[in-house]
């Protein structure tokens, strides 16, 4: 059949580039025909050919998605033939995702069934992590995660000896005496036998990847970034996914593609090190999180500037947390979009376990939702905080230094200095001198002015007593 939409896809991105290159065999359709709707409402049974491409679509795109994750082509090809029952689960997927235009009788391009399948493999990926190949070829039996007593769907000991042996390729060491060429060329680089081994055990494909063909590339590339070497391992650490991966067809298009969304391209070494995961994540899934920030009112240049200072915001899910948290923040009366750009860490929280409770806290104080709507807007960091180890200590001496409630209203960034190395010490010097100064002077200022402060506020009280003295004995106060 033909496959009129393959040259337009190759543009879109190396997603699509992969994609079709595996596609070019002439029985490949790069289009699904859906059946025409009945007039009752249900649909006709899709005919056997048609299901059958539908399947070659499916298996085409978890096939790259899987070698996107580190896995060769002989492994990824064994995985795909254990795995028929989740093919069509896939093909569900796509029925599912586009079951208005399945009932109409509309044509998918191959864009809008890869668009289909894809955040939903990677959601399994990020759940999942290295067993996701596991939860393919046994579905619908998933693995079990943290739940030992639960039953394991997943023999224990098939799991075991993949991680087992791609741990032992880290200790293997050739008739020379040597370990492989990657392992030495990792420790080279700072990292340790037990930093390696803990990343094979968490990624066990990592064990497998070539040191010419990918690591060395990768690492030098972000040498060549402005990286630092001691935060190679780190990075490694973090996401060894990021050397699996294309630096051609994937990350520097990825790259080019997020300094189109306003990263700084100066500060690719830092945003790498701060989250090496963004690197990995579609075009796709980054594009659907700037929509929500520019549907929240940010400015492209904020967003660019969010990226760079915060990016893992790219991995909370818009639908399960962005909106979620905004839309609580804004029963609090705060600009979303404000508090976003200020502390984007607000918004990895979570709503029951963090964010509710800090609001309690303070209306159990006394303080109004408007008030505490305030706070949060004055000082974007006040929800990061601990309540057991920050907000409640603070708040109980803040009760004995004799201020109002609405001081910490107008300066909620008490909550930010040290109990113990700034409030108490600050406080104690004041009330030496005999003095009071507004709360955000107590703290705010440094040690040179915060003296200077307490200088002249001596001075004006005594100059204060003597004019109150001057005044009962009748005499003119003196000049000041």
């Amino acid at each position: 059949m033909e496959i009129p939409h393959l040259n337009r896809l190759a543009q879109h991105s190396s997603w699509t580039r992969a994609y079709t290159s595996m596609r070019t065999q002439p029985h490949h359709i790069a289009k699904v025909f859906f059946c025409q709707a009945r007039n009752d409402g249900s649909s006709k049974s899709v005919p056997p050919t048609l299901l059958a491409a539908e399947k070659e679509e499916a298996k085409a795109v978890l096939t790259l998605f899987l070698k996107k994750q580190g896995l060769s082509n002989a492994v990824a090809a064994r995985t795909i033939n254990k795995s028929d029952v989740f093919i069509d689960h896939l093909v569900s997927k796509i029925h599912s995702k586009h079951k208005s235009r399945y009932l109409i009788g509309r044509e998918l391009t191959t864009l809008e069934i890869r668009d289909a399948l894809i955040p939903y493999l990677e959601s399994l990926f990020e759940e999942y992590g290295d067993i996701s190949m596991d939860f393919v070829e046994n579905y619908p039996n998933p693995p079990v995660k943290e739940k030992p007593t639960a039953p394991i769907s997943i023999p224990s000991s098939l799991l075991d000896s993949k991680k087992m042996k791609a741990m032992s390729r880290v200790s293997e060491i050739d008739p020379a005496g040597k370990l492989r060429p990657h392992f030495v060329y990792l420790l080279e680089l700072g990292m340790s036998i037990e930093q390696i081994k803990s990343i094979t055990r968490k990624f066990p494909s990592f064990a497998y990847y070539s040191l010419e063909g990918k690591i060395r590339p990768v690492v030098e590339f972000l040498l060549e970034l402005g990286v630092p070497k001691e935060d190679i391992p780190i990075i490694l650490t973090k996401r060894p996914q990021l050397c699996g991966i294309s630096l051609s067809e994937n990350l520097k298009p990825t790259m080019k593609f997020m300094e189109t969304l306003g990263i700084d391209k100066q500060q690719w070494a830092k945003v790498i090190y701060r989250f090496p995961a963004l690197l990995t994540y579609s075009k796709q899934k980054v594009k659907t999180s700037i929509d929500f920030l520019y549907e929240i009112g940010l400015s492209e240049e904020n967003i660019g500037k969010i990226l760079t200072r915060f990016p893992n915001i790219i991995s909370y899910n818009v639908e399960d947390k962005l909106r979620p948290t905004a839309n609580y923040f804004r029963s609090l009366g705060v600009d979303v979009s404000i508090l976003l750009f200020r502390c984007p860490q607000n918004f990895g929280l979570s709503i029951e376990a963090n964010l509710k409770p800090v609001t309690e806290f303070f209306l159990e104080k006394g303080y109004t939702v408007q008030e505490v709507g305030t706070m949060i807007s004055r000082y974007g960091s006040l929800y990061t905080f601990s309540l057991a180890d920050n907000l409640i200590p603070k708040w109980e001496f803040f009760v004995t230094m004799d201020y109002p409630k609405p001081e910490l209203v107008k300066f909620p960034q008490f909550f930010g200095y040290s109990l113990e190395e700034r409030i108490k010490p600050r406080y104690a010097r004041m009330k030496e001198c005999r003095v009071t100064l507004l709360l955000n002077q107590l703290l705010s200022l440094s040690s040179s002015d915060f003296e200077e402060a307490l200088k002249k506020k001596v001075k004006k009280n005594q100059l204060d007593e003597d004019s109150s003295c001057n005044a009962k004995r009748g005499q003119p106060p003196k000049e000041k």
